[in-house]
C-alpha cells in the first residue's frame, strides 16, 4: 500500500512539474527557448542545425491525376494535381500553365482561423510559384497539345492538414512529388471540330525536369541559426531564409524574410551545404516513391 501511495505521489509531482513547464513556455516563450539554446539544443531535442525527418508517399488521392502526402516532422501536407484543357495565351501559343496553391485551413492549427485564405497562405503560394518556375521543373512547351489552340493547365493544390512550422519546405516537396506522380491522358486536337479529345486508356507520365528542394533556416537573437524551425520557434525568429537547390546541387534561389542578420561569418555557406545534403537525400526519397526515371 505504501508503495502504491509513493508511486501515486511521484506521478502527481511529475504532472505538476510538466504543468509548470508548459505554463512557463506559454507565458515566457523567448526565455524558454533561450535556456535551451544556451545548452546548444532545441525544445524538441534537435541540435541547432538538425533537420526533421521527412517521409513521402504518392498516389494518396485516387481522383487526382497525381498526388503526394509529405510529412516533415509533424507538419503534414497533402497535394493533388488536376489537369484541365485550356486555350494558351496569345503571346505564348506553345505553352501550358502550372498553377500552384497552398491552403492553410483552420483545422491544421489554432493559429489559423476559418474564412478566406490567409495572407500567409497567399504569400507562400506566390513563393512556391516563383520557385517552381525558376527551377524549370516543367517545360511549359511540354504542356502544349496544339499550338495556339489547346494546352494543359495543371492545378497543383496543396493542403496542410497538420501545421508544426516550415510549411514552405513541406509544400514544395509535396508539389514536386505529386507532379512526378502525375499521368496525363493522351490528348488529340481535331482541326475540323476545334475540339480536344482525351483517351484515358493511354496515360503518359508528366515530363519533370528538375527536383527543387528547399531548406529553411531561422535566425534567433542574431546569434543562433535554427534549421527547419517549428511553429513554436517561428514567431520568435528575427528573420528566416530559404535556400532552394535542385537534385544536382545547383542553387535555384535564396529568399530572406525579415530584417535580422546573422552574426557569424560563414553561416550562409554552411546552410547552403546543409541544403545540398538535404536535396540529395530528398531526391532519393522522391525517386523511390514515384518509381520513375
Amino acid at each position: 500500500m505504501a508503495e502504491a501511495s509513493s508511486s501515486s505521489s511521484s506521478i502527481e509531482a511529475a504532472e505538476q512539474e510538466a504543468l509548470k513547464v508548459s505554463t512557463f513556455r506559454r507565458l515566457h516563450p523567448r526565455v524558454y527557448l533561450e535556456r535551451f539554446l544556451a545548452e546548444r539544443v532545441r525544445p524538441d531535442g534537435r541540435e541547432l542545425d538538425e533537420l526533421r525527418d521527412v517521409t513521402v508517399n504518392v498516389g494518396s488521392i485516387s481522383t487526382a491525376d497525381g498526388s503526394a502526402l509529405v510529412r516533415l516532422g509533424e507538419t503534414t501536407i497533402i497535394c493533388g494535381v488536376k489537369a484541365e484543357i485550356s486555350e494558351p495565351e496569345l503571346d505564348h501559343p506553345h505553352e501550358g500553365f502550372l498553377v500552384p496553391n497552398l491552403d492553410l485551413p483552420a483545422i491544421c492549427s489554432p493559429k489559423f482561423k476559418p474564412g478566406p485564405p490567409t495572407e500567409e497562405a497567399q504569400v507562400l503560394s506566390d513563393r512556391l510559384n516563383d520557385v517552381l518556375l525558376s527551377s524549370g521543373i516543367i517545360t511549359p512547351m511540354s504542356l502544349c497539345i496544339e499550338p495556339g489552340k489547346s494546352v494543359w493547365v495543371l492545378y497543383v493544390d496543396a493542403i496542410c492538414i497538420n501545421y508544426d512550422g516550415n510549411a514552405f519546405d513541406a509544400a514544395l516537396l509535396a508539389m514536386v512529388a505529386a507532379l512526378r506522380d502525375t499521368r496525363l491522358p493522351k490528348a488529340t486536337y481535331n482541326e475540323e471540330t476545334g475540339r480536344t479529345t482525351c483517351s484515358r486508356k493511354e496515360l503518359l507520365p508528366l515530363q519533370v525536369n528538375k527536383i527543387p528542394v528547399s531548406s529553411s533556416f531561422g535566425v534567433f537573437d542574431s546569434t543562433h541559426v535554427l534549421a527547419d524551425p517549428t511553429t513554436f520557434e517561428e514567431p520568435l525568429l528575427d528573420t528566416t531564409f530559404t535556400i532552394t537547390v535542385d537534385e544536382d546541387g545547383k542553387l535555384v534561389s535564396i529568399l530572406q524574410l525579415g530584417l535580422g542578420v546573422v552574426g557569424q561569418t560563414g553561416t550562409l555557406e554552411e546552410c547552403i551545404a546543409t541544403a545540398k545534403t538535404r536535396a540529395s537525400e530528398v531526391k532519393a526519397l522522391v525517386y523511390s516513391s514515384t518509381n520513375t526515371a
